[in-house]
Order: structure tokens, then sequence, then C-alpha cells
């Protein structure tokens, strides 16, 4: 099973379109959104091509395929334009024997296991750290922070592959 992962598209339209072009190039299985879909918070400027109902608009053509989780910019109104559920806070996927938990990130980290992969968002910054289980974080599709690129994980294989929007592996790792 290939997945595609990614977070805080913010309500970018335009970085949803690259970042649809990536799964597409990717022929990824799944596409696994990280929260934060359609808009982007007090705390955050606006993103380049911010269009919440263009983004969902796109996003639906692809909901048998997506499985998201709420992120804290996230609304139960989100449900009503999302063809696809966005309101949990966590879910899990298990994929060559490893459980991959998935989370927004701001809410607490659920009781882990040694072996498991927790990946979540939130952050906007790239992340890989083992403390028991690994953390992974893609960064940010739309607003990335502290001079990361845009740019998403793939996952195959027991390896997380980290990607910038483009398509350039710039880190990796295997579980």
């Amino acid at each position: 099973m290939k997945l595609f992962i990614a977070s805080d598209l913010h309500g970018s339209a335009k970085y949803c379109r690259m970042m649809l072009e990536a799964f597409e190039r990717e022929k990824a299985d799944k596409l696994l959104l990280l929260g934060d879909i359609l808009y982007h918070g007090p705390r955050n400027p606006l993103p380049d091509g911010y269009a919440p109902q263009e983004v969902a608009e796109m996003l639906s053509n692809y909901k048998t395929k997506i499985i998201c989780v709420r992120g804290n910019c996230e609304a139960e109104v989100d449900q009503m334009v999302l063809s696809f559920p966005c309101l949990s806070d966590y879910a899990v996927i298990c994929a060559d024997g490893i459980n991959i938990y998935l989370s927004h990130g701001h809410r607490a980290v659920p009781p882990l296991c040694d072996g498991d992969v927790y990946v979540t968002g939130h952050t906007h910054v790239p992340l890989i750290e083992k403390t028991g289980f690994l953390h992974l974080n893609p960064g940010s599709v739309s607003l990335p922070k502290e001079a990361s690129e845009r740019g998403y994980i793939v996952y195959e294989n027991r390896t997380f592959t980290f990607k910038t929007i483009a398509g350039r592996e710039y880190k990796q790792v295997t579980v």
C-alpha cells in the first residue's frame, strides 16, 4: 500500500492543486490529510490562492481515497461542504505490520507502543523524532514555517519519504 500524507492546506486552492498533482504523480492508494483543510485560522496569514470552496470541490473528486483527521481550524460546518469525514481527532491505518496513527497534533498524544508511528501536522515544520514510537510531520502544503519547504510524505514498504511539493526527496526513514 502506498500512502500520500499531507497537512495544513489552510484553504489554498493553488497549493491544493499542486498537492493533488503530486498525489497523482506518486500514484498513491490513499491520501491522508492531517487537518486544517479549509481555513487559515486567526494566527496564520491568508495563503496564496485562498479559496476554501474551491478546495472542497477539488478534494471531493478524491473522496473515496481520502482519510482525514480534524485540525484546530476545522469546524462542524466544514463537514457540510466536504464529501468525506473530517471531524475525527485520530485515525489509525495498519500497513505492513505497522500501526500508523494520524492526528493533527493539537491534541494529547494517544497511548502508543514501541514500533508505532505517529504522524501529525499543526506545526507546519517537518519532523522525524524517535521516542519509543516514531513521530513524523510532513510540514505544511501551503504555509511552511521555519524556512521549511512545502511538502508531503510518501509511505511505501515500511519507508517514509519526505518530499517537496515538486517531488524532490529530502529525507527518508525506514521502520
